[in-house]
This record gives C-alpha cells, structure tokens and sequence, in this order.
C-alpha cells in the first residue's frame, strides 16, 4: 500500500538495480533539500489551501453528531469561489498539533480537521488501527490511494517486516477514537456474513506537510516534496505487544510523548517496546508483573481494578466474557515497577 513507509531496504535495492542497468540509460534523481526550507514552503501552500477551500460540512448534521445518519459521511473537498463563495473555510474549522519526524529535529505544525472525535477506544501510536481511508494529492485533489474496504494498518515501523505508515498519518490519526458499537451483519438467510456496521467512530482529515509524508521520494502520482491529505474513519483498533514481554507496546512509551523510540530504560540501545528485558537486570519482563481475569456476564459492569492494575484484553463467548489484566507490581514499594527496577528481579 502506498501509505506504508518506503522502506530503506528498498530504496538501497532500488539503487542497486538501477546501477546495474547499461550505462547509456539516463535516469532522474531528487536531490535532498533542506528540510526547514522544505517545510517553509509547505505550510505556506497547506495554510493557502486551508483558507481558500471548504469542505461538505452542509451534508453532516451537527445537531446529532453520533447519529447513525453520520456514519457513512465521507469528505469532499472543494474552492471557495462562485457559488461557493459564501462557505466557512477550513482555516476556520481546523485543529492543529506539533508533531515530529523521525528523520529532522524540525517541530512541524500539523493540521486536522475533526468532523468528530468518536466515542469509542484511544487510538496510539503503537497500536494496529482498522480504517477506511482516502489518500489526496492536495496540489490537485486527485486520489492516490485509498480503500474500499475497511483494512488493518500497523502505525509504527519495528523492522524490515513490520513497516508502518508516514510520521503524518500516525500522529494525525491519533486525535480520533474508534467505534463505540459495532454491530455484525446478516446475510438473506440470517446468518453472519463476516461484515460489520461501525457506529461513533472518528470521522476527519489530516493534512501532512512532505517532511511528515514522503519527502524527497516520488510516488508514481505523487511527485517529489507533495504535502498530502487523509481522509479518515477510524472504526478498531489493537493494542500491539511487539517484543512479546506481555506490556501492551502503548504503555511503553513512559515518557508520554507519542515516539516510543525514546523511552530505553536500561540504556542498551533497544526502545522498551522492543526490549523483553527493559530493566536490563536479566529477569524477562513477563516474569515480574503479575496477571489477574475476571468473568462477567454480558451486561454487568466491569470489575474495579486496582490502581496498578490494567486491562489487557477481552474475550466474549456467548453471554460471557472474559477480561485478562496485568498488575505491575512493585515490590520495594519505591513508586518505581519491578519490571522498570534493576535492583529486584
């Protein structure tokens, strides 16, 4: 898919193809440019673009955001001009957080537009999301990617077979939440056709300077340095386990900042998202946090958990489910986990 990352595998296999080729073919490169100059640039034709189209909020009813009505709105942009000329434009209508690239220290200014949140589950960094998605060109509104179907994207690059989505996509798509019901369909016959209806989820777009997307590497409709729109309805979501040390990958992130390639408890070098030892201290993570389930009964509410205590996944069978928790215990009582403590093990 086109909103995965270009992997630097490939780029270098790329290079190595066409090195091969006879001497006499002549091939196009794109340079590197200066990546502040770069993004200078951006924002100026993304804050342009923002103040001079609109988008078909007159189709949306904002009475009852979280109708059923609403769940299939899809986004359509458009010029204020003719017609046109009397819309809110979107400069006026948009959001916008700082974000990073892990490729420059440069804080880009990220805009969303957030039609609505969703009612259902935060989405992070490190989870896998469920989506439909709309890829656009924003010099021309021409699509260049997309789904038809919902489809499960994994958010964060761990390896040359794990890849991830642009720095953008992921941490625009953050600022919504997922469904807040799902409901399963039923063919003619009555029986589940393996087909859902979605209902509360995020519905928006986010507008993604080149730094933040492709940069410096052409799609074959997306030339070099193209500032991208997504349009987004976020419906699931997974919490990853990466390293497979039974810590959701989201929870690893101790520094709250949205990389979780920052966070290296033991100072080894291996993000603690990646690391089955984060402490360092030879004990695998999994053997020093506890674990606790609980049985319920569609309907009831869920457990009290206590304070150390998080809910890792849940399973329903019938009109029962079944809640699967972690506790991090902490066993010197130093406010530090063992799990994170070097000293206990």
């Amino acid at each position: 898919m086109k909103l995965r990352k270009i992997s630097l595998t490939s780029i270098c296999l790329l290079l190595v193809l066409a090195a091969c080729k006879k001497d006499d073919e002549s091939y196009t490169t794109i340079p590197d440019r200066d990546r502040q100059e770069v993004y200078d640039e951006d924002l100026i034709k993304i804050e342009e673009f923002l103040a001079t189209h609109f988008y078909n909020y007159d189709e949306f009813d904002f009475d009852n955001p979280y109708s059923e009505a609403n769940d299939n709105f899809q986004i359509v942009f458009d010029t204020i001009e003719g017609d046109n000329a009397d819309k809110i434009p979107l400069i006026d209508q948009v959001d916008f957080k700082i974000a990073y690239s892990y490729a420059d220290d440069i804080e880009y200014k990220l805009y969303y537009l957030k039609v609505r949140e969703g009612n259902g589950k935060v989405l992070h960094g490190t989870d896998e999301a469920y989506l439909n998605y709309q890829g656009l060109n924003m010099a021309n509104l021409e699509q260049f990617d997309g789904t038809v179907n919902p489809t499960l994207l994994n958010l964060t690059t761990v390896s040359t077979t794990i890849t991830g989505v642009i720095d953008g996509f992921r941490q625009g798509l953050t600022e919504f939440k997922t469904a807040s019901n799902i409901t399963a369909n039923t063919g003619p016959n009555g029986e589940p056709d393996n087909t859902y209806t979605y209902h509360g989820h995020g519905i928006g777009a986010i507008f993604i300077p080149s730094g933040l997307g492709y940069f410096s590497s052409p799609l074959t409709t997306v030339p070099a340095y193209s500032s991208l729109i997504f349009n987004v309805r976020l419906y699931n979501l997974n919490h990853t386990d990466f390293d497979l040390d039974n810590i959701p990958s989201y929870m690893e992130d101790l520094s709250g900042d949205g990389d979780p390639y920052t966070d290296d408890t033991d100072g080894d070098l291996v993000a603690d998202f990646m690391d089955n030892d984060d402490d360092g201290d030879g004990t695998l993570t999994r053997d020093e946090i506890d674990y606790g389930e609980y049985t319920i009964s569609v309907g009831d509410p869920d457990p009290e958990f206590a304070e150390n205590e998080y809910e890792v996944s849940r399973e329903q069978l019938d009109n029962t489910i079944t809640i699967s928790t972690i506790i991090l215990t902490d066993t010197d009582g130093d406010g530090t986990p063992d799990y994170l403590d070097s000293s206990i093990n």
